[in-house]
């Protein structure tokens, strides 16, 4: 079932514009489909490991990612990463400053993501 994206203003319009000004920044918000570990998105992008954690966090700085854990059936977790929004508007207001917002998807309630993790422990295991 699809959801509405949500919208809600980024802390500060440089960080977003920066990430989306970053060619590497965008090859990483194109590649991620589901939420993918560090590796993951280093080894899709042709990336070297230290630049994509570099990138990774420049496009969490903006929002424009979310960092997540992923509990692995042999009690190891690693950090993952999953694209959070939909879209990304910038506006001149009728005072002349520029507005940003990012249309982001709602968030699953607690019993969904509860229910994701049990199913990814049973895969696992």
């Amino acid at each position: 079932m699809a959801r509405e994206p949500t919208v809600e203003e980024p802390p500060d319009l440089q960080p977003l514009l920066d990430a989306l000004d970053d060619a590497d920044a965008r090859d990483i918000i194109r590649e991620i489909e589901e939420s993918a570990t560090a590796n993951e998105i280093s080894e899709r992008c042709d990336i070297p490991l230290s630049t994509t954690y570099r990138k990774l966090d420049l496009l969490t700085d903006a929002g424009l990612l979310e960092e997540g854990t992923e509990i692995r059936a042999d009690g190891h977790h690693t950090t993952s990463y999953t694209v959070t929004f939909e879209e990304v508007r910038v506006s001149l207001t009728d005072s002349r400053e520029f507005a940003v917002e990012i249309a982001r998807t709602e968030e699953q309630r607690p019993d969904e993501r509860l229910a994701d993790i049990w199913t990814s422990v049973r895969e696992e295991t």
